[in-house]
């Protein structure tokens, strides 16, 4: 099933306690989603960091890729904010797919340990 996308500035809030996974092409945080059951994904990708165009519809591109490609481990109950770094144009599909992995896998052990 594929996640809806959040659209709404106030929902890309994230508070300090948050599970944050980080990588050389991204950075991702997690929150317990408004509606248990309909979790969203949202990415940000700035124009402060990516002056043109060109590079940001990429970063979005290879985001969503990877957010699909690891779609078994999102979790149901959280809503994700992927946040694009410089390096993500460097980056080769399989190289991002594997750092989404290691970056979702230390987002859910810190999750488990916060508990």
């Amino acid at each position: 099933m594929k996640r809806d996308t959040i659209k709404k500035h106030l929902d890309f809030a994230m508070g300090d306690n948050d599970p944050t996974g980080k990588s050389p092409f991204f950075l991702a945080r997690a929150k317990r989603a408004k509606i248990p059951g309909d979790a969203r994904y949202g990415i940000i990708v700035t124009k402060r960091t990516f002056k043109h165009a060109v590079d940001r519809n990429r970063a979005k591109r290879l985001l969503r890729d990877w957010i699909f490609h690891c779609e078994g481990m999102l979790r149901p109950e959280w809503d994700y904010v992927f946040i694009a770094r410089r390096a993500i144009l460097d980056a080769d599909r399989q190289s991002g797919r594997d750092a989404m992995k290691k970056a979702l896998h230390y987002m859910r052990r810190q999750e488990i340990n916060d508990k």
